[in-house]
């Protein structure tokens, strides 16, 4: 049965369909109030909140600065930007962020682009920490400084899966399968993976302003509402306070603060020491990587954290485009219609912020509830991360999708580049969005384009 909406011009308040001009809520275009900013260029994601003091745009900056440009392996003359390694993945922030955008998916032969692999053995320690892999530790390196060997390289290879809608249309999907090669340490057949991809950093801050309670309201962890949709938070480890919190960053919820995200990412994609994480990141027996020289204790400065910080909070969230337009109303109807809404959520109110008042009290539309959800076999990396197991992934924010392909050049998505676009995303959907995805694939194919329409305007 495929599912329809009518629509029509009528203006009539009796009319039982409705018509394209009501759809539209006055104001939803600001998916983050008047901090949106009105940019369709490349540069979309890298401008600052409206608002900041001449002294904060300087330290928006800085922040700036330090997030693009490359680290370089100690001893160097550049000692405030040393200690790059001794293994990584990136020699910057944007060398996985570009343009503070999105990763791309692994390419055979090519050092990583804003593409990453989580290793770890079967169990968790106490914490819900993984177990590390001997002698590789939880992700793997693929670069490394000279005369210091890398870890191993990862490779790629495609199984396609043809499918079809209810109306006939056909469609190909393309399922990653990853291997290991030039294991530098010992063999890694058997452990467990999870590729991942750098997703946009836009709206972190108004995240991190998010409190518990506003993330907490949409969980259903048993499905009291029978819709389906059972959605949980992660409880992960916060390193500064000692204590588990909701986790809000990452693929799997699993990082409590946007300051420990961005502490655990300088350590593991760059090999770069903080106050936060201040091992070098040399497991045993990787003995040239423990001797090499480092960039100071620690490597990146609490002043240089705290810059990195305050650029990441402050990134403003572009304002939506095409927002009237017929097939974009027609698409947002469908959108909750089809219950996509029950996952990708809107207006979450903000509290207090430790990086700018600015961020208080917005009303925000993110797209996303923040939660763990059961996304099915078909994209499970069966790797836990804290209290999220191998089929769970947190909800992607959909704010900005629309404008990756203009600033990255491409429209890969899902948690390692999968999708080719965003109809891929959505039919890769399983788990708890089953029934969503099913009824998707019932629509016509000028609703679907609606709803894709939809979505890209965001």
């Amino acid at each position: 049965m495929i599912l329809t909406i009518g629509f029509t011009s009528c203006k009539s308040d009796d009319d039982n369909y409705t018509s394209v001009e009501n759809l539209y809520e006055e104001g939803e275009e600001y998916l983050t109030g008047s901090l949106g900013v009105n940019s369709t260029s490349g540069n979309a994601f890298g401008f600052e909140i409206d608002g900041l003091s001449f002294t904060e745009i300087g330290q928006f900056s800085t922040g700036n600065s330090l997030f693009n440009q490359n680290w370089v392996s100690s001893p160097a003359s550049t000692t405030g930007r040393d200690g790059l390694g001794p293994t990584f993945n990136a020699r910057a922030c944007a060398g996985c962020h570009f343009k503070d955008g999105r990763g791309g998916p692994l390419v055979n032969g090519q050092d990583s682009d804003g593409f990453l692999m989580r290793i770890s053995l079967p169990g968790q320690d106490s914490f819900g920490n993984n177990n590390p892999v001997a002698n590789y530790g939880t992700q793997l390196q693929d670069r490394a400084n000279n005369d210091i060997p890398y870890e191993a390289k990862v490779n790629v290879t495609y199984e396609y899966i043809n499918g079809e809608y209810a109306d006939g249309t056909s469609y190909q999907l393309q399922k990653p399968i990853y291997s290991f090669s030039d294991e530098q340490f010992g063999s890694l057949v058997g452990v467990e993976m999870s590729p991942r991809v750098a997703q946009q950093t836009i709206g972190l801050g108004l995240v991190s302003a998010l409190p518990d309670s506003e993330i907490l309201q949409f969980a259903d962890e048993f499905d009291i509402n029978d819709d389906g949709i059972s959605g949980r938070p992660n409880y992960v480890y916060d390193v500064e306070e000692l204590t588990d919190k909701i986790g809000k960053y990452g693929w799997k919820a699993n990082m409590p603060t946007l300051k420990q995200q961005i502490a655990g990412a300088l350590s593991g994609d760059m090999g770069l020491t903080t106050s936060l994480f201040p091992e070098t990141n040399c497991p045993s027996p990787q003995q040239d990587c423990i001797d090499a020289p480092n960039g100071g204790e620690p490597e990146v400065t609490d002043t240089q954290l705290d810059r990195i910080l305050f650029y990441q909070s402050n990134l403003a969230v572009p304002n939506r485009r095409n927002f009237t337009e017929e097939s974009v109303l027609k698409g947002k109807a469908l959108f909750s219609e089809l219950n996509c809404i029950g996952c990708h959520a809107i207006n979450q109110t903000t509290g207090p912020s430790e990086v700018s008042s600015l961020l208080e009290n917005v009303t925000i539309k993110p797209y996303s509830d923040f939660l763990l959800h059961d996304m099915g076999d078909d994209l499970a990396d069966n790797r836990p991360d804290f209290d999220a197991n191998g089929n769970e992934w947190r909800t992607q924010p959909l704010w900005g999708i629309g404008l990756i392909s203009t600033v990255n050049n491409h429209t890969f998505f899902l948690h390692d580049g999968r999708a080719r676009n965003i109809e891929e995303a959505i039919l890769w959907h399983g788990g708890e969005a089953e029934t969503i995805k099913t009824a998707f694939k019932n629509l016509s194919e000028e609703e679907r384009e609606n709803v894709i329409d939809f979505v890209n305007s965001l």
